[in-house]
């Protein structure tokens, strides 16, 4: 799993388990980093890959705040990256593996 990969798993289950609530602002990206023992842009790019799973919200000025809205879905958005990675590590494309997918009962 790639280190920006694990970063996001590691935030993911703090927002699961309730450590980071909803309406919370995260602390800046590079004091992450810091705490994590990582780069800042490993940090950044586990941060946009939550933003667009729904978990957080980036606003100017603001920082960055959990939003929560997708926690359950969370798992299933991680697996089915994991999936698509494993397909094209397999030769197989993202349009194959969606017709895969549809096909099954």
């Amino acid at each position: 799993m790639a280190l920006h990969d694990q970063v996001a798993a590691e935030i993911r289950r703090a927002i699961c388990d309730g450590e980071a609530k909803p309406g919370e602002r995260l602390p800046p990206a590079r004091d992450l980093a810091a705490v994590l023992e990582v780069n800042t842009n490993t940090v950044l790019r586990a941060l946009r890959l939550l933003r667009d799973e729904g978990l957080l919200e980036f606003r100017r000025g603001r920082g960055i705040t959990v939003t929560g809205s997708a926690p359950k879905r969370s798992p299933v958005i991680s697996m089915a990256r994991d999936l698509l990675r494993m397909a094209r590590h397999n030769g197989i494309r993202r349009d194959e593996l969606i017709h895969i997918i549809e096909s099954l009962p």
